[in-house]
């Protein structure tokens, strides 16, 4: 198949999206707006023969300061066919229009799963005191085409990133944790969750706890909880102002793109969090908690109501996002795992993100910087 590859428009960008089964959320054309201090551009690989859109990728440029170059970043894609065997046809034609575009830079995300964990695999690799992380647990299923694509990106002059394991920030999460939807009934997904978790369910339930959806106007109630955890869990928040322009650049895309829910008891508030969906892939991404009510269980509540409507819409997979690959207990983010793999879903570990050069000088004056932040 011969390729060309151009600019296209939002909508365009956007009908394939609806096309596709699914796509990651940094990929929708709405996330530029999200991510409004960057420039962006939407990409599209058209095939020769049929004339026919068959990729798209949302592109995000950072300039350096005080010069006419940027940083070109595709977050958690292109969305292309990665197996293809002439993945340098699709991957070239892209370098050079980043570099016409004046990138000195480009980083990507494949959106490429290379393993699997499953629950039980994860529980006693956290239970064998010589296991420290996740990738010293032997893998429950393997994907040997993705190995093939790392393979190929190396060989075409692509650089794997280094994220360090911990899969946080900015950057796309290395390890992340799935419960898997597809061709199970929910009863088939409750039984997957460990007995603490049904526990916890049970007691918001007699408890009183109830889960309801919130719309923009509880945004501000949102922070509220979130600032409380960000002091507790030590990371500096995000303003309201970003999650007030998410709503709006999501929600105008596609009104049930970003979803808000609130877990209550006795009228309070006493934990929150943010839902993306695009397709039949949907995300936990943003949560929060209170630092009282704990004992009434509101986020296992509410994680198994955003589970029930993910279901009901019928997504194939409910994904709770980055974990860190430590399996170690006293790691301060080991209660993330042990939290997400109560669930009874598995732990996937994409092949990162990928950096190619396209001046080295600047490429490297770029890494010292971010490295000194």
């Amino acid at each position: 198949m011969s390729l060309t590859l151009r600019t296209i428009s939002r909508e365009q960008h956007l009908a394939y999206i609806q096309t596709l089964p699914s796509a990651s959320h940094c990929q929708v054309p709405a996330w530029a707006d999200v991510k409004s201090e960057w420039r962006s551009e939407n990409l599209g690989w058209f095939d020769d023969r049929t004339g026919q859109l068959v990729g798209a990728g949302l592109v995000l440029y950072r300039q350096l300061p005080k010069l006419k170059r940027y940083l070109a970043y595709l977050p958690e894609g292109p969305v292309i066919n990665w197996y293809a065997p002439n993945l340098d046809e699709w991957l070239q034609p892209m370098l050079a229009h980043l570099k016409q575009q004046g990138a000195f830079s480009v980083k990507m995300g494949p959106p490429v799963v290379i393993r699997r964990w499953d629950a039980p695999a994860i529980k006693a690799g956290i239970q064998n005191p010589d296991v420290k992380r996740l990738r010293d647990v032997e893998a429950t299923y393997i994907e040997p085409r993705a190995f093939e694509v790392s393979d190929r990106l190396r060989r075409m002059g692509w650089q794997q990133g280094e994220d360090g394991g911990a899969g946080f920030g900015d950057v796309q999460p290395r390890f992340v944790f799935q419960v898997p939807l597809a061709n199970r009934s929910l009863d088939e997904v409750q039984k997957g969750f460990n007995q603490l978790w049904r526990r916890n369910i049970k007691k918001a339930e007699k408890a009183g706890v109830e889960v309801v959806q919130g719309g923009y106007q509880d945004l501000a109630e949102w922070q509220r909880l979130y600032e409380i955890t960000a002091i507790r869990d030590k990371f500096r928040p995000r303003p309201l102002g970003y999650f007030q322009q998410m709503w709006q650049a999501l929600n105008s895309e596609d009104p049930n793109r970003m979803r808000l829910y609130f877990a209550r008891h006795n009228g309070v508030n006493l934990s929150a969090a943010t839902m993306l969906v695009v397709g039949g892939h949907v995300w936990y991404s943003y949560g929060a908690s209170d630092n009282i009510g704990r004992e009434v269980r509101p986020s296992n509540a509410m994680q198994w109501r955003m589970l029930r409507d993910a279901y009901a819409m019928g997504a194939t997979v409910y994904d709770l996002r980055g974990i860190s690959d430590s399996l170690d207990e006293t790691d301060h983010l080991f209660g993330l795992i042990q939290f997400k793999v109560g669930t009874g879903g598995e732990a996937a570990e994409y092949i990162g993100e990928w950096d190619f050069p396209l001046n080295k000088l600047l490429h490297k004056a770029l890494d010292i910087y971010m490295s000194r932040r």
